[in-house]
């Protein structure tokens, strides 16, 4: 006998949000669990080895709806990695968690790591945040800024990253030294502008009460009453990252975000990011949190993509750098080929 799960909901609104346009929601429960749904009506029936995680998550998302939550597709995804973690948050601890009330969403934590995160940085006057991108380390420290702002916790919002060249030059680009370095700060207007109307956050700009500026020009300053954001920190050499840290003033928070992955300093260059993980932990105060593939909330392949790097990282070290070997015996092979093109042009009559 098919061992079955059997849910009745209330019927109305809040059901067909649940389930989704076209079921769409319950489809996708059953593709990650690996589960299969009935519905009829507003009564539902699962069965399968998970049902009881696709029980509670249904169980967990009627809640939210019934709290006034908006339901998108990508929540149900991020909702199925919660209820199938640990227990340490519910549903309601992470979703409802508003950070902040943006022109047009609202900004809550989609995941345990950046409740974690989210947590840290209320509770600490520095906190570290090391992960892949698009797991909202720089999104959700830019949102935690503005609501500072906004309950007039701080006067003043210091976003900066350092201008390292990933490839390019930075003299080749035109302009004075303003204008060649804007376009590495490019990413923070990005997400000031995503969250505030345009009228809005340019009259901060001009008044400068929200400073976008590279690391360099942090040297000599004392930085009080301001929340400060180090972002791309994986960029920055020890001594940097030291002066950085100590122009925090009273009454201030830092956050410092990066991915120890993409470091695009010249070779044998440490980075401080690497560094501080092992100078700063274990200070009362100073909050290291850590994200993973699971935390990426950009498109799903994109954690795939993660992935991948990571498992050829990991054969890279294994077997020492096979993709740049093959990449020279490529270019020997072709080059042997056209030398020897070459010798038969010279014999031919």
């Amino acid at each position: 006998m098919v061992e079955r799960i059997t849910l009745n909901f209330p019927e109305g609104e809040k059901v067909r949000m649940l389930f989704g346009p076209r079921n769409e929601h319950l489809k996708i429960i059953e593709r990650q669990l690996n589960v299969r749904i009935h519905s009829k009506g507003s009564e539902v029936h699962i069965e399968g080895e998970n049902r009881e995680i696709a029980q509670r998550t249904l169980e967990q998302l009627y809640l939210l709806l019934s709290k006034g939550y908006f339901l998108a597709s990508t929540d149900v995804e991020y909702a199925i990695k919660i209820v199938s973690g640990d227990g340490t948050y519910t549903l309601e601890d992470i979703f409802l968690d508003t950070v902040f009330v943006a022109k047009r969403k609202v900004i809550t934590p989609k995941t345990p790591n950046q409740k974690a995160y989210v947590e840290a940085i209320r509770n600490n006057p520095v906190v570290i945040g090391i992960g892949p991108a698009g797991t909202g380390k720089t999104y959700l420290a830019m949102a935690m800024a503005l609501d500072y702002f906004t309950k007039k916790e701080v006067t003043r919002i210091i976003l900066t990253r350092p201008a390292v060249e990933a490839g390019e030059k930075l003299g080749f680009l035109p302009g004075d030294i303003q204008e060649k370095v804007n376009p590495y700060l490019r990413p923070l207007y990005d997400a000031l502008y995503d969250m505030l109307d345009f009228e809005q956050a340019t009259r901060l700009l001009e008044r400068n009460i929200i400073e976008v500026a590279p690391l360099a020009f942090m040297r000599g300053r004392t930085l009080s009453d301001a929340f400060i954001i180090l972002d791309e920190a994986q960029n920055t050499k020890p001594e940097q990252m030291k002066m950085f840290l100590t122009r925090m003033g009273f009454g201030s928070k830092m956050v410092i975000t990066g991915d120890i992955t993409q470091i695009d300093l010249p070779e044998n260059t440490p980075s401080g990011l690497v560094e501080i993980q092992y100078i700063l932990q274990g200070i009362e105060g100073i909050k290291f949190v850590y994200f993973t593939e699971q935390d990426v909330v950009r498109h799903p392949i994109v954690q795939e993509i993660i992935k991948a790097y990571e498992k050829a990282e990991k054969r890279r070290g294994e077997n020492g750098n096979c993709y740049i070997q093959r990449e020279k015996e490529i270019r020997k092979s072709e080059k042997s080929s056209r030398m020897g093109s070459e010798d038969i042009e010279t014999i031919r009559p």
